[in-house]
């Protein structure tokens, strides 16, 4: 079992910069896959990025790619994403995950738990 719990989102300019933390509860945070999806005004909800549960392995959308850094603290059971050069476009609540190391990690049927979600919103 896993409790998932987002922060720092919020409201930010066009160019700038927000670091996201998901803070998880649980045993064995380090044997999970963990992942940020997204979900903007009337679309699917969308992969962000993910990094296996070693850290070795990250992944990222193509939309997010050179702008945005998962990185985890395994001792602390925290998830980050650091979110750089934000554009409009990048608005959206954004879930973290944790899910099975069997599955893919970008694919949202990997991830059994869930954190509520963080908002952020980029002002033009």
């Amino acid at each position: 079992q896993v409790q998932l719990v987002e922060s720092g989102g919020g409201l930010v300019q066009a160019g700038g910069s927000l670091r996201l933390s998901c803070a998880a509860s649980g045993r064995t945070f380090s044997s999970y896959h963990m992942g940020w999806f997204r979900q903007a005004p009337g679309k699917k909800r969308e992969f962000v990025a993910a990094s296996k549960w070693s850290g070795g392995n990250t992944y990222y959308a193509d939309s997010v790619k050179g702008r945005f850094t998962i990185s985890r603290d395994n001792a602390k059971n925290t998830v980050y994403l650091q979110m750089n050069s934000l554009k409009p476009e990048d608005t959206a609540v954004y879930y973290c995950a944790a899910g099975s190391t069997l599955g893919i990690p970008t694919m949202a049927a990997t991830y059994a738990y869930w954190g509520q979600g963080t908002q952020v919103t980029v002002s033009s």
